[in-house]
């Protein structure tokens, strides 16, 4: 079958054998699939030196085979997979065992993959193929990094760095439905126009003076994701008391902070990754409700997938990138 494999020769399309369902498995012919910024970062963390491996954590697609014991699916059922590992309840951090799904495990760039019956949901009825392709690690990071972490309440001001990841594009619809006011950044005029039209209730430049810009807003919640370039000026924005969530870091991942200010000024620094399987339904029952859906820049067939690669890591696109397979 084909797939994007990662190996001695780099990244590439090639041919990896067709799986086979093994006890309490699925194997799930994939439609689409979404990129994330992990499968940036992934390759050179692939195991054994001379494995190819497949990279990609979410994919939508249809159960082709069944293994022994797996009695509550079907061939032909329509699923999304969850990209989270070996995590099923909600709690304060990862278990022993939890690792998203791509590298080390064969992951979704391919024709098809075999994964535990546990780890796939029923697709989304109001999202379209491309959509499910995309909802699963990017709202399942968004959703605990605001709900669960961050503890979104209505009324709240949140404050998002960084406008254009599939990430923020979860959160700004999901602060919005929670009835949160949001204000997000970017250095780019054309990601701040299509985050005003998603939903956000303000857009400012990203190099330009935040406290200034924001001395009239009262910053209850930020979420973190650039690093270094602007984690100080998001806790110099935030309220006395205030929390702020970080859930990755694009740019420099050390940073120094002004101690003194933050046990002054009481507030709290939070960590966030992905989430448990829990969390995954909760967020898909809320993006049910709620209508919400993926935001997605381009659809390319599997045979370009090298192009989305350098979207990402050139940061040009607003929202996710979708291989059709």
């Amino acid at each position: 079958m084909k797939a994007i494999i990662h190996g001695d020769a780099g990244l590439r399309l090639g041919e990896m054998p067709l799986p086979k369902a093994g006890k309490g498995e699925v194997v799930v012919a994939i439609k689409t699939a979404g990129l994330n910024r992990r499968d940036l970062y992934i390759p050179d963390r692939r195991g054994q030196k001379g494995e190819d491996l497949i990279l990609g954590s979410d994919g939508a697609g249809t159960i082709e085979a069944v293994g022994e014991g797996v009695t509550q699916w079907s061939v032909g059922d329509e699923v999304v997979i969850n990209p989270s590992l070996d995590w099923r309840e909600e709690s304060d951090t990862s278990p022993e065992g939890f690792r998203p799904l791509g590298v080390p495990d064969n992951g979704t760039f391919a024709e098809k993959i075999v994964l535990s019956a546990e780890q796939i949901e029923p697709r989304p009825a109001h999202l379209s193929w491309e959509e499910s392709a995309c909802i699963g690690l990017a709202g399942l990071t968004g959703y605990r990094a605001l709900v669960t972490r961050g503890q979104v309440k209505k009324g709240d001001t949140v404050f998002v760095p960084g406008a254009g990841s599939g990430v923020v594009t979860f959160i700004i619809q999901f602060a919005k439905a929670a009835g949160a006011r949001v204000i997000v950044t970017s250095r780019k005029e054309d990601k701040l126009k299509h985050a005003l039209k998603l939903g956000a209730d303000r857009a400012i430049d990203t190099n330009a003076d935040w406290e200034q810009e924001l001395k009239d807003e009262t910053i209850d919640l930020v979420i973190e994701s650039v690093g270094k370039a602007t984690f100080n000026r998001s806790l110099g924005v935030l309220k006395p008391g205030g929390r702020l969530v970080v859930f990755g870091a694009t740019t420099d991942d050390v940073v120094d902070i002004d101690l003194r200010a933050l046990f002054n000024n009481q507030q709290e620094i939070v960590g966030s990754m992905m989430g448990s399987r829990e969390e995954l339904r909760e967020m898909l029952a809320f993006s049910e409700k709620h209508t919400i859906r993926p935001v997605i820049d381009r659809t390319l067939p599997l045979t370009d997938a090298l192009e989305g690669f350098k979207m990402l890591e050139d940061s040009t696109q607003f929202g996710k990138i979708v291989y059709t397979i």
